[in-house]
């Protein structure tokens, strides 16, 4: 999984969104806003989110983005994975390895093993995770 600002920004929307979870949607121009992004790259990263099921879109005047399932139900890996691919250098992928030297690399174990450490933290880090941690983040800026 190669991070480009298509992750940053998607993660970043998502989180954006989840806390607002239960409350209200988010427009696209409010996401863009607090991303500092334009509105058409972000709708691009929002459809494929939507294509994923991870969002939901709502048209009309109170419209926007929401989450399909609850901010804990959500992984960041579920997240990246849609948007960055699932592996950090391609002789690891689990689906199709395009390296004919992938059999004798001397490097490959250490690329596994990186991969699954990341795997898991992906994997065990929720939006709600995100949230709670970007509230007590912008709590302790505020009270600097």
């Amino acid at each position: 999984m190669k991070l480009t600002t298509k992750g940053r920004y998607g993660l970043k929307a998502m989180v954006d969104i989840a806390m607002e979870y239960g409350i209200s949607s988010v427009s696209i121009a409010a996401l863009a806003q607090l991303q500092g992004i334009s509105e058409p790259y972000l709708e691009q990263i929002m459809a494929s989110l939507k294509k994923a099921g991870l969002v939901a879109a709502t048209r009309g005047a109170q419209g926007g983005y929401s989450l399909t399932r609850a901010p804990e139900l959500i992984s960041v890996l579920d997240i990246l994975s849609v948007l960055e691919g699932t592996t950090l250098v391609d002789c690891v992928s689990s689906e199709r390895v395009d390296c004919e030297n992938a059999c004798s690399c001397s490097a490959r174990p250490v690329w596994l093993k990186l991969q699954q450490k990341i795997n898991d933290v992906l994997s065990s880090t929720t939006l709600k995770d995100m949230t709670d941690d970007y509230k007590i983040q912008t709590e302790w800026v505020k009270n600097q």
